[in-house]
């Protein structure tokens, strides 16, 4: 069996509780270990309980477990939460607001920090002292994690050595001596993968859960060469981007739901005028507000049809900071390629987790460049072609007359309004999205999982393929998770589900959404998991749950 511990820090909001759950995700990571990390919040700016799980083992994980080996509680409250969860865990208490409990290690955070004249914040830095002993973690890895990822590393280490010389050795982690990976949460994957694919500048309007993306590119815009706008809101925010795109200019947006409502008359401008762009489209629990700071994947079926008129769109779901990385960047690539607009949909879940990353960004894998291939004069930027993917030119080039209209139009991009020509242009769209299906065909749109010859099959997608696959591996069960969700890769999906005979949909909303697009292609299932709680699957609550429907 794979070895495996995992970490529980909790407090309130003011804590640094996700700083401090990054931490321990490194210390595992410089252990040799392979480390996702939850974290979960209430929407409140101060207050509310807040807590991290890490998990870190031999193996790579892409979701974590509800429990926990160790608890670091920063306040009764998360001993009051989590220690019934917890059974025979070991914990470590500030004693200033955390009650006594038997055999427990304890500090106290005040009298920690008074001695140091340290500010509170720092508090969290001894509960990592306290823990590293805890957990065997010997001091000098403490020391080379603290001076490779925290500012004011000096203070910080007094602070936390105090700790560590106050506890004793509980249980010992055990290092496995293997070169640490890059930890990267699903955002900063994706940022890196738009970057990848060419991205020139990022527009967008802060909304939980991809706001990070836009604190990510800011901070990173010199190093990458990028224009990062933060327009008064996401109405802007769209338009912006596509003037970008008319400019020539590979541009990405960032929203969640309620965001992206307001940006549905600009995809659809997007469709008709054939504007390449990505919307980076973050799932948390809705309608509405909802649960701002949880996750969901309930709008598969508004992403699949937002907007008026129809057109072609891509939308890709990945699964874990891997993926995100790599289909961020196809889906740039296949936007301008195909001059379509396309979506990489994901949730909070992938988008706050924190993965231990496995992919080579240094590669030179790029596609041919579509963009001014076959431009003639006179220049047509709407001109019919057998694939529906007209030649691409921007203001400025020569001899040309770019036109970029919301309304029918011919060829040049004139507004039309009669029958034949409408039809005409409408075919023409159309057609770009047989193109993108056979072209998708390069990028394996679809995953095979689990035990591949299994007679019973789990269909999902997005970040619930992490508690799929571990859940599949202890019942014997095949896993088929399909990336790209638009257009709907109903061949590859049929091939991996050869010889299926009992088909169970698990997904992250109450509806069976992705059940729904599967059974229009043909392919009913037999049962649905679904959970619509904003809190994500686990591998042990998906397990049960299986079981449940296969009795």
């Amino acid at each position: 069996m794979a070895k495996e511990v995992s970490v529980l820090i909790g407090g309130k909001a003011g804590d640094g509780i996700n700083n401090a759950g990054a931490m321990i995700a490194r210390m595992f990571s410089h252990l040799g270990y392979r480390v996702f990390m939850y974290y979960d919040y209430p929407s409140l700016i101060r207050g509310g309980h807040n807590f991290a799980i890490v998990r870190a083992s031999e193996q790579p994980v892409a979701v974590h477990q509800n429990r926990a080996d160790f608890i670091l509680a920063l306040d009764q409250e998360t001993v009051d939460l989590h220690q019934s969860h917890c059974p025979g865990c070991t914990l470590v208490i500030n004693s200033d607001r955390v009650k006594p409990v038997d055999g427990a290690p304890s500090v106290s955070l005040t009298a920690l920090l008074t001695a140091e004249a340290a500010p509170s914040i720092m508090g969290n830095s001894a509960m990592l002292g306290a823990f590293a002993k805890t957990a065997g973690i010997p001091w000098e890895k403490v020391e080379s994690v603290f001076f490779a990822h925290m500012p004011k590393a000096e203070q910080n280490l007094r602070v936390a050595r105090r700790a560590y010389d106050l506890v004793q050795t509980v249980r010992v982690v055990e290092p496995l001596h293997r070169a640490a990976l890059p930890l990267l949460t699903g955002n900063e994957a994706v940022g890196l993968g738009l970057v990848k694919g060419g991205l020139a500048a990022y527009v967008s309007y802060p909304m939980t859960p991809s706001s990070s993306i836009l604190h990510f590119l800011a901070e990173q815009k010199d190093r990458f060469c990028l224009k990062v706008v933060h327009p008064e809101n996401e109405i802007a925010v769209i338009l912006m981007a596509l003037g970008f795109a008319y400019a020539g200019t590979r541009t990405a947006v960032g929203t969640s739901g309620g965001g992206f409502c307001l940006m549905t008359e600009g995809l659809s401008f997007a469709g008709m005028a054939e504007f390449p762009v990505v919307i980076v489209m973050s799932q948390r629990t809705g309608p509405s507000t909802g649960l701002p700071t949880y996750s969901g994947q309930a709008d598969l079926h508004f992403v699949r049809s937002a907007g008026q008129g129809e057109f072609a769109r891509l939308i890709v779901a990945p699964a874990d900071a891997d993926e995100a990385y790599v289909w961020s960047k196809i889906a740039m690539d296949c936007a301008w390629e195909y001059q379509v607009p396309a979506f990489v949909l994901i949730d909070k879940m992938l988008s706050e987790g924190t993965y231990s990353f496995t992919r080579d960004t240094t590669d030179d894998e790029t596609l041919a460049d579509p963009l001014r291939k076959g431009i003639a004069m006179p220049y047509a930027r709407y001109r019919d072609t057998p694939d529906g993917i007209s030649p691409l030119a921007f203001p400025g080039t020569k001899g040309a007359i770019v036109k970029a209209n919301s309304y029918a139009h011919d060829e040049d991009g004139i507004t039309i309004e009669e029958a034949p020509v409408v039809l005409q242009m409408t075919h023409k769209r159309m057609r770009k999205e047989e193109s993108l299906i056979s072209g998708l065909d390069r990028y394996h749109p679809v995953n095979l999982l689990g035990v591949p010859d299994a007679s019973t099959a789990l269909l999902c997608w997005g970040s619930t393929r992490g508690a799929c696959v571990e859940a599949a591996g202890r019942l014997g069960l095949r896993v088929v998770q399909p990336v790209v969700l638009s257009p709907f890769p109903e061949r590859q999906v049929k091939e991996a589900l050869a010889g299926v005979k009992r088909l169970i949909v698990v997904e992250e909303n109450a509806t069976g959404q992705l059940a729904a697009v599967a059974r229009q292609y043909g392919i009913p299932s037999d049962a649905r998991v679904l959970n619509y709680d904003g809190r994500s699957f686990t591998p042990d609550e998906l397990y049960e749950r299986i079981q449940e429907v296969m009795h």
